[in-house]
C-alpha cells in the first residue's frame, strides 16, 4: 500500500495566467507539518479527513478557501487523507469568487460559507467522484465557465495587477508610488486594488516575497547560506532585518531553520 503520494497537474492554457497548479494528496500516515506563508490562496476539496491547525485551534472543512497569510502553522492528521487544491496566483483567485480576496485573510474559511451554490454543485461533484484525475477536469471546466462570464474589465484589472506582482517578486522594495504607476492608478487606488485581489496590501506581501526569495536561495545553497549575502540578494535592509523577519514569519533565524528543515520555496518553485 502507499503510504504517501504527491500528484501534480498543469492547468489548461486558458487558465495559466490564472492557476499556478493543480495538486492531489494521499496519505494514509500521521501527518504533522510546519507550513510557511507562500504568498499564494488555494481553494482545498478534502475527500477524505481534513487538517487540522493547532495555531488557529480548527480544523479545515471538506470545502476550504485558504487566504493568505502572514503566519507558519502546523498541519495535523492522524491519516486518511485524500485532498485535492487547486493553487492560484497571488491576485487572482477572487476572479473565479463571487467574495474579495481579503475577505480569507489569515483565515482558513468553508467554501460552504460564501454562499456560493455553483462552488457547492462542484464540491459535490467531486467528492462523489473516485478518480482525482477526472476531479481536477471537473474543478478546470468550473474555473473556465466563471472565467467565460467575466467582462474584458475584469481581465483588464487581473492583467494590470499581474505587473504590479510580477515587479514585487523581481524587486520585493519597490516603493508603492512605482507600483501604482505601473498599473496607472493614484496610490490610495492601487492599494485598495491590492487588497481586494492580493488580500493584504502591497507592503505586508512583499515581506512574504522577501521571505520567500530567501527561501529560494537558500532551497539551492542550503549549508552554504552567509546571512549577510542573503539579506542583500532577498532584498532586506540588512542581516539583522533578514533574521528578524524570518522570525516573525516562520519562528527560526535562518541557520535555525537549516538544522530542522530543508527550505522550499512556495511562491518561486514550480513543481511542474
Amino acid at each position: 500500500m502507499i503510504q504517501e503520494e504527491f500528484k501534480f497537474y498543469k492547468p489548461c492554457k486558458l487558465l495559466q495566467p490564472y492557476v499556478r497548479y493543480y495538486w492531489v494528496f494521499n496519505s494514509c500516515q500521521m501527518i504533522n507539518t510546519y507550513t510557511f506563508p507562500i504568498g499564494c490562496p488555494q481553494i482545498i476539496f478534502h475527500k477524505r479527513t481534513p487538517l487540522f491547525i493547532p495555531e488557529l485551534g480548527t480544523r479545515q472543512n471538506e470545502l476550504t478557501i485558504s487566504g493568505q497569510v502572514n503566519f507558519s502553522s502546523h498541519l495535523q492528521a492522524d491519516g486518511d487523507v485524500e485532498m485535492i487544491v487547486a493553487v492560484f496566483y497571488p491576485h487572482t483567485m477572487n476572479t473565479f469568487l463571487n467574495t474579495p480576496s481579503s475577505s480569507f485573510y489569515n483565515q482558513e474559511i468553508s467554501g460552504y460559507d460564501i454562499e456560493d451554490k455553483q462552488l457547492n454543485e462542484l464540491a459535490m461533484q467531486v467528492f462523489e467522484c473516485e478518480d482525482n484525475k477526472l476531479c481536477v477536469t471537473l474543478i478546470e471546466e468550473w474555473l473556465l465557465s466563471r472565467l467565460s462570464t467575466k467582462s474584458y474589465d475584469t481581465t483588464y484589472r487581473v492583467n494590470r495587477m499581474n505587473a504590479a506582482i510580477e515587479k514585487l517578486c523581481a524587486a520585493p522594495n519597490t516603493l508603492i508610488t512605482d507600483l501604482s504607476s505601473i498599473c496607472c492608478l493614484g496610490k490610495k487606488q492601487f492599494e485598495r486594488e491590492f487588497y481586494l485581489h492580493v488580500g493584504m496590501n502591497p507592503k505586508e506581501y512583499s515581506r512574504i516575497v522577501r521571505f520567500q526569495k530567501a527561501l529560494k536561495i537558500m532551497q539551492h545553497q542550503q549549508s552554504e547560506t552567509n546571512q549577510a549575502d542573503l539579506a542583500y540578494t532577498s532584498g532586506y535592509a540588512d542581516q539583522s532585518h533578514l533574521i528578524r523577519e524570518f522570525k516573525k514569519l516562520c519562528g527560526y533565524t535562518p541557520l535555525s531553520l537549516l538544522e530542522v528543515s530543508t527550505p522550499y520555496s512556495d511562491l518561486f518553485t514550480s513543481p511542474i
